[in-house]
């Protein structure tokens, strides 16, 4: 193997490409995900582990208060140690649990009645917001950057 292609495997170009395809909505009250994951290749390359997530990015604030942090809901992973071939495609089904995790305003707002007035006050105040993602990332022994997927759903 040239130096060219090399450094082409450690960037992750033409290596394995990571496609997630999962419903773009799931019950809360379900604590299931599942979905599978689409790996393609340009060339040859060894597999070790695959890793599927439920992000849920939770902002508050406003202008220059604004934080965001992230939180994993669940996770789902899996030693692949395997190769895949140039233009070979394989995939790999998934399922797993997770949990919400809720604000202090959030289980306000649950009680319903003047306490859930104002945990909706509250949340509102503080510009609270969830956006979920599903990741998929692959680890590939020749990538410094491992390839993965990220898709937007919606918890209903």
């Amino acid at each position: 193997m040239g130096i060219f292609q090399t450094i082409k495997n450690k960037l992750g170009i033409g290596g394995v490409k990571v496609e997630l395809s999962c419903p773009a909505q799931f019950a809360k009250d379900s604590g299931m995900v599942n979905g599978k994951v689409i790996l393609t290749s340009k060339s040859d390359q060894e597999l070790k582990t695959l890793t599927v997530k439920l992000i849920e990015e939770y902002t508050t604030g406003r202008g220059d208060d604004k934080k965001t942090e992230e939180f994993d809901l669940g996770t789902y992973k899996v030693d692949l140690n395997s190769s895949i071939k140039s233009g070979e495609s394989q995939t790999h089904e998934f399922a797993f649990a997770f949990k919400i995790l809720k604000s202090d305003n959030d289980e306000l707002k649950e009680k319903g009645g003047v306490m859930g007035g104002i945990g909706k006050m509250a949340a509102f105040a503080n510009n609270e917001k969830s956006n979920y993602f599903i990741e998929a990332e692959v680890d590939v022994k020749s990538a410094a950057l491992d390839p993965s997927d990220k898709k937007p759903v919606k918890l209903v």
